[in-house]
Order: structure tokens, then sequence, then C-alpha cells
């Protein structure tokens, strides 16, 4: 039986509802009930049903009539008509409207569950739709968007590496977004279908790490009552990610060359190994090299994890990014907040190209909640910048460069239109979603700066 499957009856007949909840119950549907249209309505927001099985004829609110509203208020759930025989042609007709099927009083049991369950794995289908075009959405990620001679690179290598099995080392600062490109890497590979484990090598001493990435079987020490598979076990078949690779303790390193050179691991308290199936991606902000140099990374395993290399430009080297970028965070950062605010000064845009940005994208994410939580209108201004960068603006004031450092940002904001149009042929659709902002704010940048007719 399958006890998530929840359905709204919806009957103004007390028997046949009573007598319908008691078959649909009895094969693991959980029921609620409705004696109209108006107390459907009002009962859907607490009962959550994935199906609603209506009749077509109660005193009040029709079933139609329902529908309608459903449809408005609730269009992704489906609808199952209850139709006496010879109202079969309206039943049809609300389908046209909308309903997912009918079926006819007195429904056959099996006919009944068939047609909701049917109604329920759409339903479920349609939300595993909603939920993966969100989370792809989600996915273009804010630290990979710009046209800038750099993230162009990054934006090729991801497309000519990622359907690869090469292991491939990301060098990045932090807050240049490391970890999302490891993302794009995985679901650009073949192995897009499987897991992306992620593992912080800093974030745990070694003994702790040790167990994380191999596992442990039981009785391996005090408190291991159970097999613990390990990160390269659970991401079998599909990409295992090795943040901040360079904080990985001496005693570990060794264990970890062998687990890439012979595709095994030995889990603690085990002298089985288990074989690994897992594509490895590594990412830190350290000079590998120097560490090397210094003793404190094995050459040999540098060069097993730095198969291919990609460098994250910082966010002060893509300054032309930052316009675009800056406005595409704000969108985002006013519906996390539940507050509109639509605009940029051109003096606190000033301020964002002028700062070294030491925390890269993640400190101008933070610069602009700030702002945003700090503002009443619905423009940020320079009043709303932290310490930090608030001479900037007074700087600025203070000589005759402030129209400069202005046509210095639209000419950086013209300049990343115009490379993202060729880079989509002249597709505007397509550039709206590289650039990450809606086709109106596209359509209006554009008429801005003469790239197309008023």
């Amino acid at each position: 039986m399958v006890s998530e499957r929840k359905v709204l009856v919806v009957d103004d007949e007390p028997g046949h509802r009573l007598m319908v909840k008691a078959v649909l119950e009895h094969r693991g549907w959980a029921v609620a009930e409705a004696s109209d249209g108006e107390t459907a309505l009002a009962t859907i927001p607490a009962a959550e049903p994935d199906v609603v099985l209506l009749d077509m004829r109660m005193p009040g609110m029709s079933g139609v009539e329902v529908l309608r509203e459903l449809k408005i208020s609730r269009p992704n759930l489906p609808v199952v008509l209850l139709t006496a025989y010879g109202s079969v042609g309206s039943a049809v007709d609300a389908m046209k409207k909308g309903a997912f099927d009918y079926l006819t009083k007195p429904a056959d049991n099996d006919e009944l569950e068939a047609v909701l369950d049917k109604a329920w794995r759409f339903a479920r289908l349609t939300g595993e739709n909603e939920a993966l075009k969100k989370q792809i959405k989600s996915r273009q990620s804010v630290d990979l968007i710009g046209q800038s001679p750099g993230m162009l690179a990054v934006k090729e290598f991801i497309e000519q590496v990622g359907p690869s099995e090469a292991t491939v080392l990301i060098l990045g600062e932090s807050g240049t977004g490391k970890e999302l490109v490891a993302e794009r890497l995985h679901n650009a590979s073949l192995r897009r279908s499987g897991p992306l484990i992620k593992v912080n090598c800093a974030a745990l001493p070694g003994e702790l790490l040790e167990s994380e990435l191999f596992g442990y079987v039981k009785g391996a020490f005090t408190g291991a009552i159970k097999d613990k598979p390990g990160r390269f076990q659970l991401a079998r078949g599909g990409t295992l990610f090795l943040d901040e690779i360079g904080e990985l303790p001496q005693s570990l390193q060794a264990k970890l060359l062998r687990a890439l050179q012979e595709r095994i691991v030995e889990p603690l308290g085990s002298i089985k190994p288990v074989e690994t199936d897992v594509r490895i991606l590594a990412a830190t902000n350290r000079s590998l090299v120097d560490e090397v140099a210094a003793g404190r990374f094995r050459e040999d395993l540098y060069y097993r994890l730095n198969v291919l290399e990609i460098r994250i430009p910082p966010l002060r080297e893509r300054r032309e990014d930052i316009p675009l970028l800056a406005n595409f965070l704000l969108t985002r950062l006013g519906e996390k907040n539940r507050k509109q605010v639509r605009n940029l000064s051109p003096e606190f845009v000033s301020a964002l190209m002028a700062y070294t940005w030491p925390g890269n994208v993640r400190e101008l994410e933070n610069v602009l909640e700030r702002g945003l939580i700090l503002s009443r209108t619905d423009t940020l201004t320079p009043d709303l910048l932290p310490p930090q960068m608030a001479n900037l603006t007074e700087d600025q004031a203070a000589t005759p460069g402030r129209d400069f450092a202005r046509q210095a940002v639209e000419e950086a904001e013209k300049d990343a239109l115009v490379r993202a149009l060729a880079a989509n042929d002249g597709h505007r659709e397509k550039t709206a979603d590289a650039l990450g902002v809606s086709r109106r704010t596209l359509q209006y940048k554009l008429k801005k700066y003469g790239l197309i007719r008023r």
C-alpha cells in the first residue's frame, strides 16, 4: 500500500461518500471528506490532497464551479469528476475546462482506484517537474553570471570538460564559487543522474574525516555499533567533491592517493577493500604548488588531483560583471526577504565597482542584502553601504571623476550585454537566461544603451 496517497472526496450524499471512503482507505489512501463545494475549498489548504474526487451535482456550488476555482488556486491539482450516467456530456465539457478524468456513478471499485492512482501519479510527476525547474533555476549560480573574459573561459571549460571522467582541480579565493563550479561540472557529466557528494576537508579533524571518507565497520572503535559507508561508497556512480583539499591532514593523504590510484577504499576496522566508482573533483584556495614545496602536501597526490585545472577569477578581476551580478542578486534577495528594492543608484554601483572585494561574490551578496533590509525606498543609495565601503563614495564626491565613474559603470554593463548577445546569437530569451535577468530587464537595458530601437 502507498500510505502517502491523499484524496479529498466531495459528495453531498453521505452514504456514497462513506462507501467511497471505506473502499479507498482499505486500499491505502488517506481520505478527507467534504459535503459541498464551499467546504471542499476550505478543506484543501489543511488536507493538502493529491487528488480531488468531485461530484458534479451538489447544492450550492456545482462541481464545475468548484473545478473553476481550483484551476485558479491549484492549477496542478488533478480533479476527477463523479457524474450520473445521463450527465456524461457535462463531464466531457468539464474535462475541456481542466478536469483530469471522470467516472459515472456508481463507479466500479477497481476502476475508481485505477483512475485516482493515475491522477496521483500525474500530480506526483507534475510536482517533480516543478521542483526540477526550481532546482535548475537555483543552479544558475550568481558566481557564473557574467560575460567577462574570465567567466567566459570558466563556462567554456565546464562545457568542454564536464562530460569527461577526468579529475579536476578547482582553484580560487574564498567566495568565488568553487563549489558551484563543481556542481556545474557534475551536472554536465554523464554521471549527473548519480549523487554529488561533498566533503569539506577543513571542517573535521583527521580521525573523523577518515571515517567520513572511507567509512567503518561495526566494532572498529567504541560507539561503532553498525557498519557505516563512507563518502566514497555513497558517491558510487556519481561525483565526489573534496572541498578545501589543501587542508587534508598528511596522515590521510597517502590513503586518499591509494583510493584514487587503485579505485578501492578500506573502511576503518576492515581488511577487505571496497571498490569505488566515482569521479573526483577537488577545490582549494591555497597554492598546492607552494604546499608541495613546503612539504605539507604530497607531490604525487597533487599530480593525481591536477589532471585538469580551472581557476575561478576573483571579483576584482571581472569588475565588468558587477552591475549585472548585482542586479541579479538584488532580485533574488528581494524574493528571499519579501521586499521589493528594484534599483541601484549610480553612486552605489560606482562604489561597488571601486571596491576590491576580498570576500568576492559572497561579500557582494552580503552588502546587497544589508542595503536591501535597511532601505526605506526602492533604490539602494550610498548611505546604505557598510563602513568599509563608505569612504569610496566620499572620495568620489570629492573629485571631479564622479561622472567618469558612472560612465565607466555604464560602459562595462553595455559591453557585457553586447558579449552576451553575441554568445547567444542575438536570441534575447537565451541572453536573459545567461545573464540571470528577466526579459523585461534585458529589454530595458538594450533600449537604454541603444542596442535596439526604442
